[in-house]
């Protein structure tokens, strides 16, 4: 069974295509939201219409292919599927869906024959030129079948030195958001992230870029020295000595062997992966860190992506980065929910979150020759907690930011004696239909999503009611389509389309409201 957000993720898809739309949509859906299961329900639903249909589900690690995989067999068990992967030992080409690892079939476009939907996870790593792996197989089956459509999907939709992946040259046209971080931490779906400042700090003074990001040699040679490796060991303990699970992203293989000795030296029990780690050995070691019996792994370039352990509850950021990509899967490791797990936090000794922003409000790396601006963060004066340049009042300490003084008084609602109305900063909205226990008729909800310590509000239009109110909601519909660039087909008298278009539409930047009772009445919204 598919949760609310994985069958709207759906449904908006099959709704860019039945618009017309001609191109390659990509699907953003954030760390831990499910990705193969979307997948999974996705195929099952187009060779169910469609049987003579042939899918090639296309990734980089062995990990996400099983993942993907095993996901198919439980949404459809007899699914007829193969898996193409050196890795894995198995070279299945038949079946009708084909997961497969790029540097296995990269080159055999002429084995896999008439493909007629490619679809892509992790599909930030594609190359926007028309080089590398993916670039190169897509080429060669588009030769096969010059209809062949790709699907993306990633959580993080921009390339280092690029911006995002459908920025002109490009393989994607369009993004396909269905849900954010925001909606999924407030129903209980992800783990909240906090971070703190720390006393700690790894300068990158000197190390010099190449192709945007730093060059690793001259990366791990100024952040990897005996007196800043103690340290910041000492302030993990001190900080997170009651927490289970600790991940550390390090700056290169030498620097997390080095974080891994002065952990044992402190009595904590540590191990480390890189990519030079036996795969019998790396199997057994993540096994022992996912049962407890490690508490604390580092890793240098191996547990961005495709790696999973719900209770991880201190991430340790070691490794200074330009990519804002790599920033947020860091991170996205600990966004998983456990049993008596309350959040996770990210300590950043590498200065990333100051860099990049908040991940809820991540900023995409700039264009080659693009100005680099500043990420909207501050830091709580009493706890060095690092917030979003929005907070009022401090969510770990509850100390109060100073107000900002406000360039003018203004009213509100056109009610001079009325009190002013609350103010939320929007990150994402999301429509539904909703019927109403009153008339028992067909509604339109709509939920604004502002930060992770605000409250989502909530207001309902009856656009099929007669009457006064039936008229207010159906012209504010209307605005808010116009307002949006809504694609809204104001004929249809599906609900449930209605919404699934407003949904992907861009919601306001703010919106000012007041609670009426139990209910929420918005009384301005900012475009």
């Amino acid at each position: 069974m598919l949760r609310d957000y994985q069958q709207r993720t759906i449904d908006q898809l099959y709704a860019w295509f039945a618009a017309g739309n001609e191109g390659n949509p990509c699907l953003v859906l954030p760390t831990g939201a499910g990705k193969s299961h979307v997948v999974a329900a996705l195929c099952k639903g187009i060779l169910q219409e469609y049987p003579d249909q042939r899918i090639l589900m296309l990734t980089h690690v062995k990990e996400l292919i099983e993942q993907n995989a095993e996901k198919m067999r439980q949404h459809w068990p007899n699914a007829p599927m193969g898996i193409y992967s050196a890795g894995l030992r198995r070279k299945e080409l038949d079946e009708p869906i084909t997961f497969a690892g790029i540097q296995s079939i990269a080159k055999r476009a002429q084995d896999i024959g008439h493909i007629d939907i490619v679809i892509i996870d992790e599909c930030h790593l594609v190359s926007h030129k028309d080089e590398g792996g993916y670039r190169s197989l897509l080429a060669a089956l588009l030769i096969i079948n010059p209809a062949l459509r790709v699907i993306g999907l990633t959580a993080t939709p921009y390339r280092l030195g690029h911006g995002y992946i459908t920025d002109k040259p490009a393989l994607f046209d369009a993004l396909i958001e269905p849900v954010s971080i925001e909606e999924l931490i407030y129903k209980g779906y992800l783990s909240k992230l906090r971070s703190k400042l720390t006393s700690t700090k790894l300068s990158t003074e000197g190390v010099h870029k190449r192709g945007g990001e730093y060059i690793d040699s001259e990366l791990q040679a100024a952040v990897d020295t005996s007196d800043k490796n103690q340290a910041v060991v000492a302030e993990v303990i001190r900080i997170g000595y009651e927490r289970k699970a600790w991940l550390f992203f390090c700056a290169g293989v030498d620097h997390a062997q080095h974080i891994k000795q002065c952990l044992i030296d402190q009595g904590i029990v540590a191990d480390c992966v890189t990519g030079d780690t036996p795969a019998v050995e790396r199997a057994k070691m993540l096994a022992e860190f996912r049962a407890g019996r490690i508490q604390a792994l580092t890793n240098a370039n191996v547990l961005t992506t495709g790696f999973d352990h719900p209770r991880i509850d201190l991430i340790a950021m070691l490794r200074p980065t330009m990519s804002p990509g790599l920033y947020v899967q860091m991170a996205g490791r600990g966004l998983r929910i456990a049993e008596n797990k309350k959040d996770c936090l990210v300590l950043d000794f590498a200065g990333v979150v100051d860099q990049h922003g908040p991940i809820t409000a991540v900023k995409p790396p700039p264009k080659k020759g693009d100005k680099i601006g500043e990420a909207p963060v501050k830091v709580c004066d009493n706890c060095q907690e690092i917030v979003h340049i929005s907070c009022k009042v401090c969510p770990a300490c509850g100390a109060a930011f100073p107000e900002v003084e406000k360039a003018a008084l203004r009213l509100h609602n056109l009610d001079i004696m009325g009190i002013e109305g609350i103010d939320l900063n929007v990150t994402s909205w999301t429509w539904r239909k909703h019927i109403s226990k009153a008339s028992g008729r067909e509604m339109l909800a709509v939920t604004y999503y502002g930060g992770l310590s605000d409250t989502p509000v909530t207001e309902y239009l009856a656009v099929t009611h007669d009457g006064y109110a039936g008229e207010k909601s159906r012209r504010l519909l209307a605005t808010l389509a116009k307002q949006s660039c809504a694609l809204l087909d104001y004929g249809c008298s599906d609900i449930q389309s209605q919404a699934d278009s407003m949904s992907q539409a861009k919601p306001p930047g703010a919106i000012e409201y007041k609670r009426e009772g139990k209910f929420f009445s918005v009384i301005n919204r900012s475009f």
